[in-house]
């Protein structure tokens, strides 16, 4: 079957504009509805528990509007009202993530595999009655965190093994297996505990209701994927939600047939790509933005290889003498291209915004970089409540950098 060629060039501006870095940052403060525009881009926000800048599922959203109030994103996934309707609910997507709640039945329907959780059934047969008990005392507590589930329990005289640093506790193993079913998810959050809710104290009925087979769950995650990215291969269009390898190639194919995918043959790319008929190529795209590890435009990192010519991996578990960049690294997205990249972290107790190591790519406009940069900081900075950028020596592009934020 013959495809449709397209440039390197044109695959990234298609994925670009899908992740919404084409559109225009809000002149005014971001409201639920620009909250809103970027999720029915970007589809979810990963989570995650590392705090050395900003947390993970908050900065995708300040790279694609700006500064913003983070209670948009918290009133949206953690509390609910009439007049405020709860909007995202945590379950294990890409990773664990926050979604949009009406993407729950997909993420039930059969097409993702089960998850690392499934290691702890042993734990539930080994325990008889243990969930029971936690769904018992969730449904009397919660919302509730796991150390406060084992409390109770203790007091009713149900004394369970205690946990180490290492290793959880047996409750708080059985938690995360009922979180991993769906039968217990996020009710809300305190200083990022999971308090855990019963799911149908989360999830509106309507929504609980809606039956989805295996295959339409597959079809739908994949073309929300397709929606996210634009343009991938198969694999980076299961990589979004984590899919298996039959599920998505079935699941690829029937999109095809329904005229929802385009195969498309991008040049230097080794496989046949997917394209979303609805994928928007722009003629440019301009902006700057600072990503973190998690964001979906980086988070496969053969694609973001093979899209921006840009090799990078997160170097969080890598002892520091032998890390290159640093500990936790935001590559720097100027007019398309990534450009850079800065080891930052959040020194709450002086008021600084730290760039531990600040590099620039090879053939760079290092000036122009660095300015575009130095204002994108003092944004990210001010965003956080931190009175100003303090830039350290690591890197080719620290010396004008420094210079331009003091």
């Amino acid at each position: 079957m013959s495809t449709t060629t397209i440039s390197g060039p044109v695959a990234r501006r298609i994925a670009l504009a899908a992740q919404g870095f084409a559109d225009a940052r809000p002149s005014g403060p971001a409201t639920r509805r620009h909250l809103q525009r970027v999720l029915s881009r970007i589809q979810l926000l990963q989570l995650d528990s590392v705090n050395v800048a900003v947390r993970a599922h908050y900065m995708p959203l300040f790279s694609r509007l700006g500064a913003y109030e983070p209670t948009l994103v918290d009133d949206a996934a953690w509390s609910h009202s009439t007049r405020k309707p709860r909007m995202l609910v945590e379950s294990w997507a890409h990773e664990a993530s926050l979604l949009p709640v009406a993407d729950w039945p997909l993420l039930r329907s059969g097409a993702k595999r089960m998850g690392w959780w499934t290691n702890y059934a042993r734990v539930l047969e080994q325990t008889p009655g243990l969930v029971d008990d936690i769904l018992a005392v969730v449904k009397e507590k919660g919302p509730i965190g796991a150390g406060g589930i084992e409390r109770a329990l203790e007091n009713d005289g149900m004394r369970r093994k205690p946990g180490s640093w290492w290793e959880r506790s047996e409750v708080k193993k059985a938690c995360e297996w009922l979180f991993g079913v769906g039968q217990l998810t996020t009710g809300t959050r305190r200083s990022f505990e999971r308090l855990y809710d019963l799911t149908e104290r989360v999830v509106p009925p309507e929504i609980l209701a809606r039956q989805v087979t295996p295959e339409e769950g597959a079809r739908e995650l994949i073309t929300r994927s397709a929606v996210a990215l634009g343009i991938g291969t198969e694999p980076d269009l299961r990589d979004y939600y984590r899919l298996g390898p039959d599920v998505s190639k079935r699941a690829v194919a029937e999109l095809v047939e329904a005229g929802v995918l385009e195969p498309v043959t991008v040049e230097g790319w080794p496989a046949v790509a997917y394209r979303h008929v609805a994928a928007k190529a722009p003629r440019s795209v301009t902006g700057r933005a600072l990503l973190s590890p998690f964001d979906p435009l980086i988070w496969e990192r053969a694609r973001t290889e093979r899209i921006f010519d840009f090799f990078y991996r997160i170097e969080i578990y890598v002892p520091e003498p032998k890390r290159i960049y640093g500990y936790y690294v935001f590559p720097f997205l100027l007019d398309g291209e990534l450009v850079g990249r800065v080891d930052l972290k959040a020194d709450r107790a002086a008021g600084l915004l730290r760039v531990q190591g600040a590099f620039a790519e090879p053939g760079v406009d290092v000036a122009r970089v660095a300015s575009e940069l130095a204002g994108e900081l003092r944004l990210m900075a001010d965003w956080q409540g931190l009175d100003g950028v303090a830039v350290g020596e690591r890197g080719d592009l620290a010396p004008v950098l420094s210079r331009l934020v003091r």
